[in-house]
């Protein structure tokens, strides 16, 4: 009797070694279904805050819970067993001091079972970073156009165009890497600033709309197959337009139920009757 053997989750050690490979495979997944189907794909799979947006029609991502990054965070690793699972600490669980950074961590890690946890913000977070890292808790950073400061930063424009910024962005970046974070991603900023975040930092850097330099890149999966058209960013390519495919469905199955053509008999269950007894139905199609 043969035993399939399930194949080995990647791990923290494995995404770093992607570094200078420019093969990272990176998109986001908030639910049991889509994550499995993204699984075998990518080598990390993110349960964003971004699901404020495309899952609960928020404006920003600042309304997003811990509860709800766990309740999300769980599903997408119940789902998976090949990519590592990183899940975004939401606006005002770790911002306050490391030790509370550490308390969301530490939730988010349990009762999920994911391997890491990603935070915003550049050398005013190294220190938690650093807390975080050195208590055994996997952290990616992320720098440039960071959604959780939309409000201090005046929109979601792109990073990085002067040199003030640049020098800033650069900073931050190295602090992160420094700090202990074990992947960087690098959000909206100028191609050349992505490039050279890259090369100045030690660990691999996961590009969203920042360079084809970045070791990797990622995109939130609702934007990349069309399902989230409130607004798409410059640097989002359309891989499908699964959103025109449910419209369709949807209109073709209303067509059908309003003219009577579904449910057919194929799609209903019917009875048969035993000699002794009352009609039993059958589950099989007749």
């Amino acid at each position: 009797m043969s035993v399939q053997v399930r194949a080995r989750r990647l791990s923290v050690n494995d995404i770093r070694a992607l570094k200078g490979s420019g093969k990272l495979i990176c998109l986001t997944a908030y639910s049991a279904p889509v994550a499995r189907l993204l699984d075998e794909t990518c080598d990390l799979l993110l349960v964003g805050d971004s699901l404020a947006m495309v899952i609960y029609g928020f404006d920003s991502t600042l309304p997003v819970t811990l509860d709800m990054m766990i309740a999300h965070g769980s599903a997408v690793v119940r789902a998976t067993h090949h990519a590592l699972i990183t899940v975004d600490l939401p606006f005002g669980s770790y911002q306050e001091s490391p030790e509370q950074a550490f308390r969301a961590a530490a939730r988010v890690l349990a009762e999920t079972g994911c391997a890491a946890v990603k935070l915003e913000g550049g050398e005013e977070m190294a220190e938690t970073v650093a807390f975080l890292s050195r208590r055994g808790v996997p952290v990616v950073g992320h720098v440039g156009l960071t959604p959780q400061a939309v409000n201090a930063l005046g929109g979601y424009g792109s990073r990085g165009h002067g040199e003030a910024e640049r020098r800033k962005i650069v900073g931050d970046a190295v602090a992160i890497a420094e700090a202990g974070a074990f992947a960087l991603v690098v959000e909206g900023v100028a191609e050349p600033l992505g490039r050279e975040v890259t090369e100045r930092v030690p660990v691999p850097t996961i590009g969203i709309g920042a360079s084809a330099a970045c070791d990797g890149q990622i995109l939130v999966t609702d934007d990349m197959l069309g399902l989230f058209s409130d607004f798409t960013p410059k640097f989002v390519k359309r891989y499908a337009n699964i959103g025109e495919q449910i419209q369709a469905a949807a209109r073709a199955y209303a067509d059908e139920v309003r003219t009577g053509a579904f449910p057919a008999p194929e799609h209903t269950y019917q009875s048969r009757r035993n000699r002794a007894g009352p009609a039993v139905f059958d589950d099989k199609t007749s």
